[in-house]
């Protein structure tokens, strides 16, 4: 079963929680703290993986759940982390998060970590210091990142072939490669995209087969618009038309319009056209169709082709082979260029963790500080605020960071609520 668009949700691993525990020994009063801290919560990861070519499991398994960390223990004993979950997609896969592109697979074998793994909380023996002899402290583990992603398959390929259906697109591809699409003399033969690989001189072609596009597809009708994505990926298209087709320049300038209402891109895109079908027709009527597609074809090359016959099949695919190369070439040498950009001044990945804001809002009753920004957020999710030691180490890293005096001058009294990401909390303790 095809299936190229899919909705799962994503849940890496929760870090272990550190543990609160001091040692107990034969001869020893009062043992220091050794409790250990959690493990690492296990990482989401996507493999991109030649030879799937359908995103159908993820309808059956909508959940992917890594596994969490486990907590720390006594006797200094680090939690074990979470194993992480490894999912295959095929190759061409594009991963969103909320419209955002999180992950573009285009290789085999390319590994992204789409959700992290939360961080393991410190154990007690972590906090002690000179003065600091028996902290009763310990953080709980960081929730992993959780999300819905959107997962969309575009079939990666050298050449798209396109057409009204029927068009002989199929047969194309079964007499020019090791694919075996279902063929027969009706209009939609092809509800699923195909792909073969063409051998042609020491050289090969992946080839996508797209269900065929009737006028109106880019905006629904027919099967076409389903699997025009298919085609945004390809280097060059084949636009096949049947030689019988009574207006032909008609039929060639309506697939035209489907593509380029679909993607402005695809229009652009290089094109070669074969007359298909042409084994039953005499020389002067092919001729004539293969003129009138010229005139509206702006100097695309086109051929005649027969594929039940095997007829000018060598030639089509040597043109394609050669439009391929140049596409590829042109493709590297922009990632060349790209390398040599103007360098950009932006602040550093640490002043950025450390970056925060404040913003004062009014529930009806008092005010309330909300206090914003990557690393006091991560310490407060750490943070055990049921317990009168973990949410005064949270002020005094406050403290530290200046937020507390910024709050301070916002306005914030010792009484006022703080807010950091779900938790709130007094100014200072009450």
């Amino acid at each position: 079963m095809f299936v190229d668009t899919a909705k799962v949700f994503v849940q890496a691993g929760k870090g272990g929680d550190g543990a609160v525990s001091f040692r107990h020994e034969i001869y020893v009063d009062k043992g220091g703290p050794d409790g250990g801290d959690g493990g690492r919560g296990g990482d989401v990861i996507f493999v991109a993986t030649e030879g799937l070519n359908t995103l159908v499991d993820f309808r059956y398994k909508p959940e992917l759940k890594a596994k969490p960390g486990s907590a720390g223990a006594k006797r200094d004993k680090h939690g074990k982390s979470g194993e992480a979950l490894y999912v295959k997609v095929p190759v061409g896969t594009v991963v969103r998060r909320e419209g955002i592109i999180l992950a573009d697979f285009t290789e085999d074998g390319q590994e992204v970590v789409i959700a992290k793994g939360g961080d393991g909380g410190f154990g007690n023996a972590h906090f002690k210091s000179s003065i600091r002899q028996t902290p009763r402290i310990a953080e709980k583990g960081e929730p992993g990142d959780t999300f819905d992603a959107e997962l969309e398959l575009k079939l990666l390929a050298d050449v798209g072939l396109v057409g009204f259906p029927n068009a002989g697109k199929s047969t194309f591809l079964s007499v020019v490669s090791n694919a075996r699409p279902e063929i027969a003399d009706y209009a939609f033969t092809t509800l699923t995209p195909n792909l073969g690989v063409a051998d042609i001189d020491d050289g090969s072609l992946l080839i996508a087969d797209i269900p065929g596009l009737i006028e109106g597809a880019s905006e629904g009708k027919g099967l076409g618009d389903a699997f025009l994505r298919h085609v945004e990926r390809t280097a060059v298209l084949l636009h096949l038309i049947d030689a019988y087709t009574d207006d032909i320049a008609t039929a060639y300038k309506t697939i035209r319009h489907e593509l380029e209402s679909y993607s402005t891109e695809l229009i652009n895109r290089p094109e070669v056209i074969a007359l298909t079908k042409t084994e039953g027709l005499d020389d002067e009527m092919i001729a004539m169709q293969a003129t009138a597609v010229q005139r509206v074809a702006d100097g695309a090359q086109i051929f005649t082709i027969s594929a039940q016959a095997h007829q000018g099949l060598k030639e089509v695919l040597r043109e394609l082979r050669k439009e391929v190369q140049a596409v590829r070439e042109r493709e590297a040498e922009e990632v060349e260029g790209a390398d040599g950009g103007i360098p950009t001044i932006s602040l550093g990945a640490e002043k950025v963790a450390l970056a925060w804001s404040i913003d004062k809002v009014n529930n009806g009753e008092h005010d309330i500080f909300i206090v914003r920004g990557h690393k006091i957020e991560k310490f407060a999710r750490r943070t055990r605020f049921d317990t009168h030691e973990g949410v005064n180490r949270l002020r005094d890293i406050m403290k530290k960071m200046g937020i507390t005096h910024a709050l301070t001058r916002a306005g914030a009294e010792g009484s006022s609520v703080i807010r950091i990401g779900i938790d709130e909390f007094t100014l200072v303790e009450q």
